[in-house]
């Protein structure tokens, strides 16, 4: 099990400050607690989520150091969603908009901005409710949410616009890129993952219907 360190947060998302490490930490420990009684993650990786959740998702601050407004859909239990919150605090105006439908994650999400005054703010919708209500997002973060095509579908009205996504993926990535050029033209580069071997954050832009 990794330690919980500021190191470990620097080497994954680059240069963070200690009292953003201790307000993750304290974030952790809040997570747990609720994980117990809504089921935010899979138990079996309950017992490593610095690791496994909160170090994956922060990697996405080294990848993206200038955008300002963010979106994260299917938030869940706050992976990348509320990490980056956490991150963009350090960032002065900068901002991300967490879209989950489920009542109770919705909860939980408003619960830890709330206690930890984040530049973040829950849209309690479906995906497809929520494009009208997160204008011009700089980037779109999903992360074990769906398989690439199904992202793109979900996230097109933003993509589209101008807006790139990063997108957490796992060992199978590469079928389901090239299932996705079927429908869609987009450049893409690929960040090999700072705490996962077989996986990726791929980033996509100018996103076009083929």
């Amino acid at each position: 099990m990794s330690s919980f360190s500021l190191k470990s947060l620097q080497d994954a998302a680059g240069p963070v400050s200690r009292e953003t490490f201790e307000r993750l930490v304290a974030f952790e420990d809040m997570f747990q607690k609720w994980n117990r009684s809504i089921n935010l993650v899979a138990q079996s990786t309950a017992a490593d989520v610095w690791q496994r959740h909160i170090l994956d998702s922060a990697q996405l601050a080294r990848i993206e150091l200038e955008a300002r407004h963010w979106v994260d859909i299917g938030s869940g239990g706050g992976f990348p969603g509320l990490i980056m919150a956490f991150l963009l605090a350090e960032r002065p105006g900068a901002s991300i908009d967490l879209v989950e439908s489920n009542r109770k994650k919705a909860s939980f999400l408003q619960t830890v901005i709330g206690q930890f005054g984040l530049p973040a703010r829950v849209v309690a919708r479906r995906i497809e409710d929520s494009h009208v209500l997160v204008s011009k997002p700089q980037i779109v973060t999903a992360r074990a949410l769906a398989s690439l095509p199904v992202l793109l579908d979900l996230s097109a009205p933003w993509l589209t616009s101008g807006a790139r996504g990063l997108f957490h993926k796992g060992r199978d990535y590469r079928a389901e890129v090239q299932e996705s050029v079927n429908r869609w033209t987009f450049d893409l580069v690929e960040h090999p993952s700072v705490t996962d071997a077989s996986g990726v954050i791929l980033e996509l832009s100018n996103v076009r219907p083929v």
